[in-house]
């Protein structure tokens, strides 16, 4: 799979995800979340839209996404492709009229890592509720003041990896990001590898606080 294929098939479901789901979503129940099903990621209340791989898919509707704009894409299943710049100030930097490119093996393999990332959340963390956020595009959740959680890829990995995130940073050798730490993902990643990791993570962010350390408060 080519990066490029990748980079913009990771930057067309953030917008969709963004403009299509979320953006609709808040305007109509006043909630940003989304959530991982299987094939792909959906809106939590209101109305039914999903990402599917390469397509939007409605109760009566499925639209191919790619080399269309996003509002044309919204115009086919009713609503209106709706930016969220008054709710966070970074996203995904697409706009409604934009065409966006999207590969199908690059899509499968996006939504295979949130749905990897999901199932291991749930063993790492079964009474946490994992949350696709629009903004970042990443599924996670928060314990402990520790966010563990997968994201599809970014200007810094540009793979889709999963990722802990001591709100407080730590140091060591599995500290190998500047927020944390993080495991490039393969085409299929494995549940128990990520369950793991996250199991590592815990622990390790943990070690500070047994060994007595206080870290400075934030000005």
């Amino acid at each position: 799979m080519q990066p490029e294929a990748l980079a913009a098939t990771r930057r067309a479901l953030h917008g969709a995800a963004e403009l299509l789901l979320a953006g609709p979503q808040f305007r109509s129940e006043g909630t940003i979340r989304l959530r991982v099903v299987p094939g792909g990621f959906s809106t939590v209340t209101g109305r039914d839209l999903r990402i599917e791989g390469d397509r939007l898919v409605s109760d009566d509707e499925s639209v191919i996404l790619s080399g269309r704009s996003l509002s044309a894409i919204a115009t086919d299943v009713g609503v209106e492709a709706t930016l969220l710049d008054d709710v966070y100030p970074d996203g995904s930097g697409v706009s409604p009229h934009e065409v966006v490119e999207v590969e199908g093996d690059a899509a499968r393999r996006v939504c295979a890592a949130f749905q990897a990332g999901q199932d291991a959340l749930r063993v790492f963390a079964p009474g946490c509720t994992p949350v696709l956020w629009p903004e970042h595009f990443d599924l996670s959740i928060d314990v402990d003041e520790v966010n563990y959680g997968v994201s599809p890829g970014d200007d810094s990995v540009l793979e889709p990896y999963a990722y802990v995130g001591p709100w407080t940073p730590r140091e060591g050798a599995f500290w190998n990001a500047p927020f944390g730490a993080s495991l490039v993902l393969g085409d299929r990643p494995v549940v128990g590898e990520l369950v793991d990791f996250f199991r590592t993570g815990e622990r390790l962010a943990r070690e500070p606080l047994i060994r007595g350390f206080s870290a400075p408060k934030p000005l």
